[in-house]
């Protein structure tokens, strides 16, 4: 299948079947469409960059961006954001992104650089120097812990077709669970992805790590998300 001619070899068997699971009629729209995004050619570029035998977790986000330039293939990546960092603090594109600025203050309390106060000045008073600046480096982390970041459902068209492409791709997600259910892989499981997967008996037998959705303010300071992501180290050079 030419959709995966550029995945890691890791994976090929699986996302073979993963995708044999999908509709007919839906595999052939992503084979011929051009309207959707990440288009063809970047949609599976998790399973490009992060070999199948280094995946310690799948980190389950709903769909991606609705941006062309912020989509770009990992679930919580956001190609749109260029500098993490301003001299205010976070930059104007990570306080505008709710999800990712929460995160980056739950990182931070990680860090033990803030406990009380998530003002943004209190986030400008850190010292930035041994920290990452850019999304890409923060996607970079997340592999270099074996985190895998995939989307429910990994195309994009308009908002009011999201529920449809989440349900296109529930047995893509299905297939892809039951073949790796004998691995040592912890699923990742965010806000409302935690009751639809735990739901799912190809979940039973996965280590989940569920928590509020980084949407939440609540996540900042949520011990199961310190818990797991404390020991990443996800802000570091």
């Amino acid at each position: 299948m030419q959709i995966l001619d550029n995945v890691d070899a890791s994976w090929k068997d699986i996302l073979e079947n993963a995708f044999d699971a999908l509709d007919d009629e839906y595999l052939e729209f992503l084979k011929t469409d051009n309207s959707y995004f990440p288009n063809q050619k970047n949609f599976l570029n998790a399973f490009k960059t992060l070999p199948l035998e280094k995946t310690k977790y799948i980190l389950f986000g709903q769909d991606p961006y609705p941006r062309e330039e912020s989509a770009i293939g990992y679930a919580f990546i956001d190609g749109k954001v260029k500098s993490i960092f301003s001299e205010n603090g976070l930059s104007k594109e990570v306080n505008r992104a709710t999800s990712l600025r929460n995160f980056m203050k739950m990182a931070f309390v990680c860090e033990g650089k803030l406990e009380d106060d998530f003002s943004k000045e209190a986030v400008a008073l850190i010292d930035k120097t041994p920290y990452i600046k850019s999304i890409h480096e923060l996607k970079d982390n997340f592999e270099r812990n074996g985190v895998l970041l995939l989307n429910m459902a990994l195309i994009f068209t308009a908002k009011e077709d999201s529920k449809k492409h989440v349900k296109a791709w529930n047995s893509f997600i299905k297939a892809l669970l039951e073949g790796l259910k004998d691995k040592e892989i912890e699923l990742i499981l965010f806000g409302k992805m935690a009751e639809v997967l735990e739901k799912l008996e190809e979940t039973k037998s996965f280590k989940k790590h569920t928590m509020p959705h980084p949407y939440n303010i609540g996540f900042i300071t949520d011990s199961n998300a310190h818990r797991l992501f404390k020991p990443m180290r996800l802000l570091s050079l």
